[in-house]
């Protein structure tokens, strides 16, 4: 950056509105284009912003504290977004009493082969400790993934990381590869996502069809659940 751009930058940083105004114009920009494509699913909507905002970190040479500090109130609304799921579910809540049983036998297959299959590649590639535990969470919300991590003595900012590239690759992939798999049931493939790809893969999933974006958030909130119990049982026994 050239000296007076950079001063610019410095001043207009120092507002917490900056990040915020910026988080959502890359959102919006992203959300142009990804129904400019007819919903293509490599166009997501979160990967373009995320792509938008770093390449601006980057060339600003602005710390992510400092970002953070305005985009925070975004985060905030991660909270109240996911409570809002279960609007949809109340919808379908016969649905779901139908499909109880087969629900509970899925997100508990899910999640345990989510967390062995990312804790064993991380181990055979020879990761650290840390960085093992920091993978065992990759496919549950981030708050609830932070958490477990830091329990586990993993890195939470690892996971978030991991997390956030999960849920990408998940709202990317999924619909293709359930078609591929000849899966037809949106409750059988939007669970999938959901216990897969928390709410990134959700927020695709409701793009899809209404009823796959349900159960893709009732399989991400049962996940976040089963994975916080499951996974620090399973280390306790096998440390």
């Amino acid at each position: 950056m050239t000296g007076e751009l950079r001063e610019i930058w410095v001043y207009l940083a120092a507002s917490p509105l900056l990040a915020l105004t910026l988080t959502l114009l890359a959102y919006m920009g992203g959300t142009w284009l990804y129904h400019r494509s007819r919903q293509n699913a490599l166009l997501n909507p979160v990967l373009i912003a995320v792509c938008v905002i770093v390449g601006l970190l980057v060339v600003t040479d602005t710390d992510y504290g400092t970002y953070f500090e305005g985009a925070q109130f975004v985060h905030f609304l991660l909270g109240p977004a996911t409570v809002a799921l279960a609007v949809p579910l109340y919808r379908q809540v016969q649905q779901v009493k139908r499909s109880l049983l087969a629900i509970i036998v899925a997100v508990i297959s899910g999640s345990l082969t989510a967390a062995l299959s990312a804790v064993g590649i991380a181990w055979l590639l020879g990761a650290s400790e840390s960085t093992i535990l920091s993978m065992a969470p990759k496919s549950v919300t981030a708050p609830v993934a932070m958490g477990i991590s830091e329990q586990l003595g993993g890195l939470p900012t690892l996971t978030a990381v991991v997390v956030i590239l999960t849920g990408i690759t998940g709202a990317i992939v999924a619909t293709g590869l359930l078609r591929l798999l000849r899966v037809k049931d949106w409750r059988a493939g939007g669970l999938a996502i959901g216990v897969a790809s928390h709410g990134i893969g959700t927020a695709r999933a409701f793009h899809v069809n209404e009823l796959a974006g349900t159960f893709a958030g009732l399989g991400m909130g049962l996940n976040a659940l089963a994975t916080a119990i499951l996974v620090p049982l399973l280390l306790a026994l096998l440390s």
